[in-house]
């Protein structure tokens, strides 16, 4: 009996609590996995509603934009390029390309300790097509930074994955083509502290974008 409802009860916990406590394992995989499954539908949901008007992805980035309010949906990103990738057939290329014109980043912190980190050895466990990916990330990063002069110490504090981490902030900054403060003083603090080194690598990206109610109104 036990087992007859496992798979139904494994698949109800993903939303039974909603940001479990991440001071243990067990609450950072179950967060971990809420991420991903949010993530997951609605990037399915929203190429679906696309294929069913336009009938291809080629002009995604004309008619969708995704913004990353802060670090937890940045496996939209990754997500995305697995489907442009393994379902599509899209070249690395292409779906990068893709990925970098739709989706852009807000950051909320200039804390470096508040900002999103993962463990690889779960990432790995948990999502290991998406770990490669985002991998990939990383070693292109890598390259663009060595040609453009940045030495192997500057690297690794702009690397995606560095001492067994995947820090997601980085990830955002380099994979999207947009990344703003929230205020021209956030903006600020963010380009001379957190974000220096990327700041330097790719200025052309940074903005400041208020998210004030009065602007919006």
């Amino acid at each position: 009996y036990v087992q007859a409802i496992q798979e139904s009860s494994n698949a109800q916990v993903i939303s039974k609590v909603l940001y479990p406590s991440d001071d243990h394992d067990e609450g950072k995989l179950l967060r971990l996995t809420q991420q991903y499954f949010l993530v997951s539908a609605s990037v399915q949901s929203f190429i679906r509603d696309h294929m069913a008007v336009y009938g291809t992805l080629e002009n995604l980035p004309e008619k969708v934009a995704i913004h990353i309010n802060d670090t937890h949906p940045t496996m939209a990103i990754p997500e995305l390029m697995r489907i442009l990738l393994d379902e599509c057939g899209y070249s690395w290329e292409k779906s990068a390309n893709i990925c970098q014109n739709l989706f852009s980043y807000t950051n909320h912190t200039v804390l470096p300790e508040a900002l999103e980190r993962w463990d690889c050895g779960m990432f790995r466990c948990l999502l290991p097509r998406v770990f490669g990916i985002i991998c990939e990330f990383d070693r292109r990063l890598r390259i663009i930074l060595r040609e453009k002069g940045f030495s192997e110490s500057e690297i690794s504090r702009m690397a995606i994955v560095e001492n067994g981490e995947i820090r997601m902030a980085n990830l955002c900054v380099f994979a999207t083509h947009s990344t703003n403060g929230v205020s021209e003083h956030h903006l600020t603090v963010m380009e001379s502290s957190v974000f220096a080194d990327l700041y330097r690598a790719f200025p052309e990206r940074f903005s400041s974008v208020t998210n004030g109610i009065a602007s919006r109104r």
